[in-house]
């Protein structure tokens, strides 16, 4: 786990398991910014910055390999690819920030919450932990108000009008897609900006 503001901080690669990224308000509320999947960075910014900028912990049970800061920039003189591939990786995270500020601030909560689903559905396609019929997710109604900045009530709402309508069900961990094609144009959701070729390292 990390908390905003630390310094020093290690990255890391998740191996296994989900964890969040998040900020916390004034008020105590909290505004889920993304969650890591398997073969994704953690703390990657906190390396660069050498300050932690949002909070990290775990979704479920994780395995992670620690990063030293120092082994990295070293890395990255010595291996070009490598700091072509981090890049990349840092370009795709920024892309989802910026899906998801679309989301929050255009999409209606029906859209916000489809283009959500199918986000994680094809990032974890890519990683092996997913297929076109669907997925394992771990994460609470209250997860995904905070992620789509609505109230975990509206959330439920939302899944039931999802489910009534024969899209997809969200039910006891498991996502399962029953029209996938209808929510992706519901959703209008374009997964080029997830780029699932990778960095050009030839």
């Amino acid at each position: 786990m990390a908390f905003e503001g630390q310094t020093n901080q290690s990255a890391f690669i998740l191996a296994s398991g989900w964890v969040c990224s998040y900020k916390l308000m004034p008020g105590g509320t909290r505004q889920i910014v993304d969650f890591q999947l398997p073969g994704d960075f953690l703390g990657l910014r906190s390396v660069l910055f050498r300050t932690a900028d949002h909070n990290i912990e775990p979704v479920t049970k994780v395995e992670a390999s620690e990063v030293l800061a120092s082994d990295l920039l070293s890395t990255f003189s010595r291996t070009p690819r490598l700091a072509t591939a981090v890049l990349w990786a840092a370009s795709r995270d920024e892309a989802m920030v910026v899906e998801h500020l679309v989301g929050i601030g255009r999409r209606d909560a029906l859209e916000r919450t489809a283009h959500f689903l199918l986000e994680l559905g094809a990032r974890l396609k890519l990683v092996g932990l997913g297929t076109k019929n669907g997925y394992a997710c771990p994460l609470s109604q209250y997860m995904l108000a905070d992620a789509l900045g609505l109230s975990a009530i509206h959330v439920n709402r939302v899944l039931r009008e999802l489910r009534e309508g024969g899209l997809v069900t969200f039910q006891r961990g498991q996502v399962t897609f029953h029209d996938f094609d209808r929510l992706v144009a519901i959703a209008d959701f374009d997964r080029a900006y997830l780029d699932h070729d990778g960095p050009l390292l030839a």
